[in-house]
């Protein structure tokens, strides 16, 4: 679980420094920063899951990292195809924000079939 604290935390790191080099032109600061809101909340809430007072708190909070996670998706689809930020250089971030997802995905169907 510490290596997932570790890369939801680059992850985020990752997310800083596009946002950082996106233009400075209103549509790509107002999606940008809809982007970095979402994306670095992914490791703020896992790290509060640390903390669950329960399974179903802590599925809540696995769960809303994946929510981030799919609207860090969407905006990162929004940066491409309004070409503000280079779609090759957005591989990367795409991939790594598709394997967090699956992740996520994973440890909440665990946990949640621990339940059942």
């Amino acid at each position: 679980m510490s290596d997932l604290k570790v890369r939801t935390k680059d992850f985020a790191v990752r997310i800083i420094r596009l946002f950082a080099a996106l233009p400075k032109t209103t549509e790509a600061q107002v999606v940008g920063k809809q982007f970095l809101r979402t994306g670095t909340s992914v490791g703020a809430q896992y790290r509060e899951a640390q903390h669950a007072k329960s399974d179903a708190d802590f599925i809540s909070k696995v769960e809303g990292s994946l929510q981030e996670l799919e609207e860090t998706s969407y905006w990162l689809e929004l940066l491409e195809e309004m070409q503000l930020f280079n779609g090759e250089k957005l591989r990367p971030i795409q991939q790594e924000t598709k394997e967090l997802t699956a992740i996520f995905v994973s440890i909440a169907k665990k946990v949640k079939a621990r339940k059942d």
